[in-house]
């Protein structure tokens, strides 16, 4: 079996709580590893469910991703 390898990075999802405002959750840890053709393989320990839009943020260990806020208000001609 092939070594575990540590995580190097934590997964977050998006979760909407209205229209225009959400959070990041954590859902899981990642390893993010290079291969010799400049591509990515990510691994993922788990993902959530219900209203999954397939968007994950990954951060390095230890720091948190900053509040995405609010939609910003479209802008109306006068």
């Amino acid at each position: 079996m092939a070594e575990r390898k540590p995580p190097t990075h934590a997964a977050y999802a998006l979760k909407r709580e209205g229209r225009t405002s959400g959070r990041w959750i954590e859902i899981g840890d990642a390893r993010l590893e290079a291969d010799l053709e400049g591509g990515h393989h990510v691994f993922l320990d788990r993902l959530p469910i219900g209203g999954f839009s397939g968007h994950v943020y990954l951060s390095p260990k230890g720091v948190k991703p900053a509040d995405p806020g609010t939609a910003s208000q479209p802008t109306r001609p006068n």
